[in-house]
């Protein structure tokens, strides 16, 4: 089984902030957030978290950790989609929902491009898949990467546009291996 959750909040995310790369921490409602979900997958049996090495993701899987007492796993691939220009930007300073749209595969400057986003997170998932089928994963990650994660196992909406299929700040989604 694979588990995937959203850091806790960060300030960023209050303000409507785009972050990508950018290396926020949590806020108080954040860490809050990561309690609730270290009490909600208490009774899960999780044998392995993989997280991505941001600080929001990383104190977030610390403090869901504090209850499991599992190895946790750092890896680069499962962090943010890299926001390049528009890092730090609010939503409405440009087109966020082209910005998330599969079929429209918009290419920036600096930017992500989503294919070139969904193929690391795609890999990723190949990869472990093998490696750990027959384990319970927790991928402790980032709303971005949680959109990829759904479209590798349900596929791309058909008109590609994939923003609503992010999920919540420590919100937890599972899916089969």
């Amino acid at each position: 089984m694979l588990y995937v959750t959203r850091h806790g909040e960060t300030d960023w995310n209050l303000y409507g902030k785009v972050q990508g790369k950018a290396n926020i921490e949590l806020n108080a409602k954040g860490i809050e957030q990561a309690k609730e979900t270290m009490e909600k997958l208490k009774e899960e049996n999780i044998d392995l978290i993989i997280c991505s090495p941001l600080k929001r993701a990383r104190q977030t899987a610390e403090i869901i950790n504090l209850e499991k007492n599992v190895f946790i796993i750092f890896d680069e691939r499962i962090s943010e989609r890299d926001f390049g220009e528009m890092e730090g930007m609010s939503k409405d300073e440009f087109d966020f929902q082209a910005f998330w749209n599969y079929e429209k595969n918009v290419t920036y400057e600096k930017a992500e491009n989503i294919s070139v986003f969904f193929n690391r997170i795609f890999l990723f998932l190949d990869e472990i898949k093998k490696k750990y089928k027959d384990k319970n994963i927790l991928l402790v990650t980032h709303g971005g990467v949680s959109i990829a994660v759904n479209c590798y196992f349900n596929g791309v909406p058909q008109n590609g546009a994939c923003l609503q299929l992010c999920i919540k700040n420590c919100e937890v989604k599972n899916f089969q291996f």
